[in-house]
């Protein structure tokens, strides 16, 4: 229970400094506004505008949400494919890990052309974005199976599937999550940079209009609530993450 306090205490303690540190330049260097606006004026104008943030945080959170599941099942059923097949693996392996070279800027105006305005194109983006930790650290998690597990099975027989649900399934869990919790923590910039380029709603296309009307202090609330909300879809998977497989956050005192 301290250990917990202490880990919850000390970002909470790093934050409240970095804010006042900023509050505190803001004034004394009297900066505009209009350039840079003090931490408490972006609260202030959260809280005041929490309707307009709500209505675009709702569209973005569903979008974040669609996008994450599809690139969940699709990245899912490939890792296993991927380790079920030396010939899937050569075929589609290099062309997953090329795809990381391509910026996203570069095909969010094709996905817009393809899937059109409304919230298929942020879907897609965001499950493009998802997709890549979620399949390599399953496919290295498939593989890192105990050995010795494995050749005991092999002795005692067993079928392919029991081998497959029985040991490397729950022992790549830690790796599936791994890469589950990098995927849900990009996720949000998959969603933004799709309402960058096209939107009519959205916490992105939120920024962008205030942005153009330099009310930056909005652009910055804009900023923190997406902040607030990949968070909260981070502590979510963890959450989930300790109900399935506890053993991994059993234990330990430090």
């Amino acid at each position: 229970m301290k250990t917990r306090l202490v880990n919850t205490a000390l970002p909470v303690a790093l934050l409240g400094i970095l804010g006042l540190s900023w509050e505190a330049s803001v004034h004394f260097f009297e900066i505009p506004s209009y350039i840079l606006p003090g931490p408490w004026e972006i609260v202030k104008v959260m809280w005041q505008r929490m309707d307009l943030f709500a209505a675009h945080g709702v569209v973005t959170l569903i979008e974040i949400v669609l996008g994450f599941w599809l690139a969940l099942v699709v990245g899912l059923t490939l890792a296993v494919l991927i380790h079920a097949s030396r010939i899937i693996e050569r075929s589609f392996l290099p062309l997953i890990i090329s795809s990381q070279t391509i910026p996203v800027f570069a095909i969010a105006p094709l996905l817009i052309l393809w899937f059109g305005y409304g919230i298929g194109s942020k879907v897609v983006m965001t499950a493009i974005i998802v997709f890549f930790p979620i399949v390599i650290n399953t496919v290295e998690g498939l593989k890192a199976a105990d050995p010795d597990t494995l050749a005991l099975l092999q002795i005692l027989e067993a079928s392919p599937g029991q081998v497959f649900f029985k040991v490397r399934v729950p022992q790549s869990l830690p790796f599936v999550f791994s890469g589950i919790k990098i995927g849900v923590a990009v996720s949000v910039i998959g969603a933004v940079i799709g309402e960058w380029v096209g939107a009519k709603e959205g916490l992105g296309y939120l920024m962008i209009h205030a942005n153009a009307q330099l009310q930056v202090e909005l652009v910055f609330a804009s900023i923190f609530w997406l902040s607030i909300l990949g968070m909260g879809l981070y502590g979510l998977v963890v959450v989930v993450e300790r109900l399935l497989i506890p053993w991994r956050h059993g234990g330990g005192s430090d």
